[in-house]
């Protein structure tokens, strides 16, 4: 036990980089393709811009510069989402050390988040709520060193800003973390008035309006398609009375649900489950403040109007839920019971990739096993004996046009569609269509061809 409590920071390296090793391997090893999102986020990459028809440009932003690097490598996309989950840990460990003053239960508020799938089993698929864990995890680390400083230091304002402004390019849904910081500040300054309203806040506020700014405009520019589409997704149009109630219920059975090997990792850490709210404990209003209110806005959100919460986008709001309650129960935790507690968390942090290898291997109908590689050199031997010219744009959906975006070895850009764009195309670039082959087939002026039903067009320059 010594030697544990004098290695904490050396064991948290290895901890991370372990997770790191273990989940780049496992679907490199066992996938075929990359996963819808990962392809969807390269697509977009391929053609940058401020915003895409479904999210803001983050999570497009950060695979097209590993692309530009290491070009259609699978390992690369696997490593680059396992970088944002190490870095989020890094600084829920370094929160849990400035909140707990006990650096082994940092290392346990850390090893509690291995519980909960959000951080191990949904993390090789690279995409939006993976994108937003280093930043949400970023702003609560820099706005406690600004809740609990009596001197604001500056860098730390801009920190903010700028963590919160790419969280915020990563998904709209980060705005109910920024909502339950804001609500904090403004309880202690103006009801509690315990903080002093420093003039150094509206430096956050205006680095976050300036970084946003040209979303903003292209947001305008594109009819806000990227708001219309993510209020289709909750089913808000059609929502019914029932729904108020029947959304709200399940959204909150299935966070228990997500969280019983969490609960079940506490249960082997302490010896009664019993603890005290003072709410004079600026820690624990803090605390409660990042962990429940982000989750409470969700579910007022569901009731209010009546839309149905994905699961997936509760991906970063459990980050500090290991800090709260290993904060609750400090007093609790049995040392002695220390053992059986990483014999639980070993047995979860090894289960997790053996059953995401076994689902891999075991089932052979899912998105990574489509043969994008394959079908992207069929297309390119084909191209190559009726074009030449170099393919340089493909049209189609984010699955198929993003895959051949992706494999081909000229990288074309990728479209949805060209429509109201073909001035803007290069004419002396070739095109590959993609989409139903019945369709195609008919309106095809090029080479017509079918792959895996799915049918490709190709239009060039002749040989």
């Amino acid at each position: 036990m010594d030697v544990f409590r004098r290695n904490i920071n050396n064991i948290f390296v290895i901890f991370i980089l372990s997770h790191l090793i273990i989940w780049t391997l496992v679907p490199t090893l066992t996938n075929q393709n990359l996963p819808l999102d990962t392809i969807e986020a390269l697509a977009w990459g391929s053609n940058l811009d401020w915003g895409f028809n479904k999210h803001p440009p983050a999570s497009a932003f950060f695979p097209e510069v590993l692309y530009q690097i290491f070009g259609p490598q699978d390992w690369v996309y696997y490593l680059l989402s396992q970088i944002f989950v190490v870095f989020s840990f890094y600084y829920v460990f370094k929160f849990a050390n400035k909140i707990l003053k006990n650096s082994i239960f940092s290392l346990i508020s850390v090893f509690l988040l291995e519980a909960i799938f959000f951080y191990n089993f949904t993390t090789p698929e690279f995409n939006v709520n993976v994108c937003q864990l280093p930043f949400w995890s970023a702003v609560v680390y820099y706005s406690w060193k600004i809740y609990q400083n009596k001197e604001i230091e500056l860098k730390d304002c801009i920190l903010v800003g700028i963590v919160a402004a790419i969280g915020f390019l990563s998904k709209y849904l980060f705005l109910y973390l920024l909502i339950s910081i804001d609500l904090l500040f403004i309880y202690y300054i103006f009801f509690k008035k315990t903080i002093k309203f420093d003039f150094k806040y509206l430096i956050i506020f205006e680095i976050f309006i300036v970084l946003l700014v040209p979303h903003l405009i292209w947001l305008h520019n594109n009819d806000y398609i990227t708001i219309n589409y993510g209020l289709m997704r909750t089913g808000l149009e059609g929502s019914s009375f029932l729904d108020h109630i029947k959304y709200p219920v399940f959204f909150f059975l299935k966070q228990l649900v997500i969280l019983i090997p969490f609960f079940a990792l506490i249960l082997l850490l302490v010896k009664k489950l019993r603890f005290k709210i003072n709410f004079k404990d600026r820690k624990l209003i803090f605390l409660i403040f990042i962990n429940f209110l982000p989750i409470f806005l969700m579910l007022i959100t569901s009731i209010i109007t009546g839309s149905r919460i994905r699961t997936m986008w509760m991906t970063p709001f459990y980050l500090f839920f290991g800090v709260l309650f290993v904060y609750l129960f400090q007093s609790q935790i049995n040392i002695k019971k220390l053992n059986s507690f990483l014999y639980g968390f070993l047995f979860l942090f090894f289960l997790s990739p053996i059953l995401y290898s076994y689902i891999s291997v075991s089932q052979t109908n899912k998105r990574t096993d489509y043969s994008g590689k394959e079908i992207a050199i069929l297309i390119e031997r084909r191209w190559d004996k009726n074009f030449s010219n170099e393919i340089m744009y493909v049209v189609g959906d984010e699955w198929h046009g993003g895959n051949l975006s992706y494999h081909l070895s000229s990288r074309p850009i990728w479209f949805k569609s060209i429509k109201d764009k073909l001035n803007n195309l290069d004419p002396k670039g070739g095109i590959v269509y993609t989409g139903n082959p019945d369709v195609l087939k008919e309106v095809c002026p090029g080479d017509f061809g079918k792959i895996d039903k799915q049918g490709f067009c190709m239009i060039g320059s002749k040989n």
